[in-house]
């Protein structure tokens, strides 16, 4: 009965995973569908490069976040983490978080997600660390938004409302998905 049960756990996770990638296969293919229709759309090749490894980096940094842990929290925390630096870096790649693409402060927003990266590998995935490694990554977004948004001239600091929704809702993510972390740490502490 329990070999079973595997077995139909195992189908379903392949399942899973089958359309998980499916999906992202069905993104990289949509851009070329839409240009076919219309001339708003208008991709290169490097776009398209671009666009394929950042599907496949997200996706294959979710594989592994299934195999570090079975716990629903972690896994959650890892895709909402995930998400939010891929929508982050596509955000600032086609259309600038701040001003236009061509806006250098944008860059800071890469260097925020740099901190995420360099604290999941100094907590080396494990969920205690990752809390910290999320929460670090929002501070750094809302620094990189306040100081892209600084202007030498203004005498009142009033962020662009668009940008700040934009980035609250990033931050909100990355908040969230310290506090999966936490919670997955708070069950593994709990079950030893």
């Amino acid at each position: 009965m329990a070999l079973n049960g595997q077995i139909a756990r195992e189908e379903g996770r392949n399942l899973l995973r089958l359309i998980g990638w499916s999906v992202a296969a069905a993104l990289l293919v949509l851009p070329l569908i839409a240009m076919q229709f219309t001339r708003d759309v208008n991709w290169t090749t490097s776009d398209f490069i671009v666009w394929g490894i950042m599907l496949a980096t997200v996706g294959g940094l979710f594989e592994l976040a299934v195999r570090l842990s079975p716990l629903p929290s972690y896994r959650a925390g890892f895709g909402v983490a995930l998400l939010s630096a891929f929508l982050v870096t596509w955000t600032n790649l086609a259309v600038g978080i701040v001003g236009s693409e061509d806006n250098p402060a944008n860059q800071l927003f890469f260097l925020a997600l740099l901190v995420g990266i360099v604290g999941a590998g100094v907590a080396r995935l494990r969920s205690p660390g990752m809390a910290h490694a999320m929460f670090a990554t929002a501070i750094a977004l809302a620094a990189a938004f306040i100081i892209a948004e600084m202007r030498p001239t203004d005498e009142i600091w009033v962020p662009a409302s668009r940008e700040a929704l934009g980035t609250g809702i990033f931050l909100f993510a990355f908040v969230a998905s310290g506090l999966l972390f936490r919670r997955a740490a708070a069950h593994s502490s709990s079950s030893s």
